[in-house]
């Protein structure tokens, strides 16, 4: 019997039946089959000896691809499960799951002793000697009966759960390598030899199936590669990633503080304040020129507004909640509900259409207390929200010039960002119809823009789609902040009505808008992408002023008055100190521009100058420096 195969390039060739995925691969290319870990069969990720039964589309997959190295990293995890159950022995071992995450993997065990980094050294030796031993990785599909048997003689009562919790239908496999056999859908490499540079990282408490009614296990992190330059490169990056953690920047640089009397809520130091108001100002000013009325609603509103929008179903157990006037309350988690009654304020006509509001708005989230880091995850934080109430003919347009303001300030910060569709969630509200036209007119705007994109299935918000930007920093990390969504459920819930030019209400559909996403993260993301050395329109103090003694600080008053008189943040250093020290201080500050001020200086009337970046960039006149200043400002620099 002879089965037809469809090739990636759409040739159709022929195999016999029961034709492993290595097989096919060997009869492409002999360096295919060395480079093959995987392959796909009609879209399902399968293992190389995966036999071949019927008609099938079939894509080889190779070490060096994403889903290669999610293999390789899926297959290291399994090495590790089976060093711990080596040294620990291995009815002492309880084990969890073991999923691959980005640039590695883990495994949450259920273990006595708590693990060490000098254990973490023992397991990875261990690894390397299963390494050595090549031992063959192979698959076997087995019955809800014998996989139950199998994990009750090897006491894995984790693993009998996930058993228990698997469809009635489901295909049930077991991977086995040496004496370890792991509960795993799969593929996994075709032997230990195969697993090329890895290394343990930490190990941080999980609690099983992330509920905190179960048991806490210990989740061991691990990276993996293909080269030992890779993970050079990866652990390098993580000693810089240590170095700009915007944690210990912001308290370095006097930006932000944290206290126990508030956890997760962000207090805002002097410096801290100047970036946030300028990072406001600018992007108010963009609105401005684009026609966006900024609005300011409550921070609690009664709690039948967020039934009415949805919000309470989706985010209750996020929320805060109070009472007053014998009426429970809610502090807002989101803006939009507040612009919807701002819009229905007033009876509009479809000529005032487009209305963009915009709001700074302050949001508060429940996040649990295990979740906060920083910046970057909080419980209250302002959101630079706007809504665009638009005629359906409009979107498109109203869409691109959203997308234009998004590339524009994006572009400020030097960030490059990738785009996703993010398409309709399982929790969904309102009609399926509305929400295929609402994603064919995201897909419409991408397309015709020629913006690269991918689809992210499944996560839309729950009232429309979105396009969702991930930015780039430095480290080339990337981070979710910008969002454009599509949303034809709150103008109905909120009945929202425009008179259009047949004399008769409609419904217009709202856009709903965030460049920064969360502004506190956003500063955060922007004190580790500039190391703290924040470009000179964001740098809370511009000029550091360096008077060679106490003696010239009456020089060093007069040039400061001078450049605050400029509209530039300067500050003067007039301790009796040693000039080294003050230099070495105020590089550690970051600040852009310090000025050496002594008897030359003040004779001459003239500055001796200091780039951040740059060294001594000599003498200048006052006048001098600050229009370079100014001309650096407002260039965005």
């Amino acid at each position: 019997m002879e089965i037809k195969v469809t090739l990636p390039d759409g040739q159709i060739k022929g195999y016999s039946y029961n034709t492993d995925i290595s097989a096919v691969a060997e009869s492409i290319s002999s360096s295919l089959k060395k480079n093959a870990v995987a392959g796909k069969v009609d879209g399902k990720l399968v293992d190389l000896h995966h036999r071949l039964e019927k008609d099938c589309r079939v894509e080889i997959v190779t070490l060096d691809s994403k889903e290669g190295h999610d293999v390789h990293r899926h297959s290291t995890a399994h090495l590790m499960a089976q060093a711990i159950k080596r040294i620990y022995g291995g009815t002492k071992v309880k084990l969890g799951i073991g999923p691959v995450i980005e640039d590695g993997f883990y495994y949450d065990v259920d273990i006595e002793q708590p693990l060490s980094v000098e254990d973490l050294a023992a397991i990875e030796r261990e690894m390397n000697a299963i390494v050595k031993e090549n031992l063959p990785i192979v698959r076997r599909e087995v019955s809800r009966d014998e996989a139950v048997s199998l994990f009750a003689d090897l006491e894995e009562p984790l693993k009998l759960e996930l058993i228990r919790d698997l469809p009635e239908d489901a295909v049930i496999s077991i991977y086995d390598q040496g004496e370890f056999s792991d509960l795993c859908r799969g593929p996994h490499l075709a032997s230990t030899g195969q697993i090329k540079v890895f290394k343990l990282m930490s190990v941080a408490g999980a609690y099983w199936r992330g509920d905190s009614n179960n048991k806490m296990l210990q989740r061991i992190y691990g990276v993996a590669f293909l080269k030992k330059a890779q993970l050079d490169e990866h652990l390098h990056m993580l000693e810089e990633a240590k170095k700009r953690d915007h944690r210990k920047l912001g308290k370095e640089l006097e930006l932000f503080m944290f206290s126990e009397e508030s956890p997760g809520m962000p207090f805002y130091l002097p410096k801290g304040m100047i970036i946030r108001t300028e990072l406001e100002d600018f992007s108010r000013g963009l609105q401005r020129e684009r026609d966006y009325s900024e609005v300011r609603t409550p921070l609690m509103m009664n709690n039948r507004l967020w039934e009415q929008s949805g919000h309470y179903d989706h985010y209750k157990d996020d929320m805060y909640f109070t009472q007053a006037d014998e009426a429970k309350f809610a502090l807002k988690p989101m803006n939009c509900p507040g612009h919807m009654l701002i819009f229905k304020n007033n009876l509009h006509s479809y000529r005032e259409l487009p209305i963009r509001l915009a709001e700074f708005g302050q949001v508060h989230r429940n996040e649990s207390s295990g979740s906060l880091n920083g910046m970057m995850r909080v419980r209250t934080f302002c959101q630079d929200d706007a809504h665009l109430f638009v005629l359906p003919e409009q979107i498109e347009a109203e869409i691109g010039q959203v997308l234009d303001l998004i590339d524009h300030i994006y572009n400020v910060f030097g960030f490059e960002y990738k785009v996703e569709l993010s398409t309709r969630p399982a929790d969904y509200m309102g009609e399926e119809s509305l929400w295929d036209q609402a994603e064919a007119a995201l897909e419409k705007v991408l397309q015709n823009r020629g913006l690269p994109y991918r689809i992210n299935a499944g996560d839309g918000a729950f009232y429309g789609p979105k396009i969702d930007f991930h930015i780039l920093d430095a480290l080339k990390r990337s981070w979710q902040c910008g969002t454009v969504q599509l949303d034809f459920q709150m103008p109905q819930k909120f009945d929202l009505t425009y008179v259009g030019e047949d004399g008769q209400k409609h419904r217009p559909v709202v856009i709903h808008r965030a460049v920064y996403g969360s502004i506190d993260r956003f500063i955060g993301i922007l004190t580790e992408h500039f190391s703290g050395a924040f470009p000179v329109w964001l740098s809370p103090v511009q000029v550091k002023l360096l008077p060679v003694s106490v003696n010239h600080a009456d020089y060093a008053f007069e040039v400061k008055q001078a450049l605050a008189a400029a509209g530039i943040r300067v500050e003067a250093d007039v301790r009796n100190e040693k000039l080294g020290l003050k230099i070495r201080e105020a590089q550690l500050e970051k600040v852009p521009y310090m000025l050496v001020l002594g008897d030359n200086e003040r004779n001459s009337g003239t500055i001796s100058v200091r780039k951040r970046d740059g060294g001594d960039a000599g003498p200048m006149s006052i006048d001098e420096l600050a229009r370079l200043i100014a001309a650096e400002i407002a260039g965005r620099k």
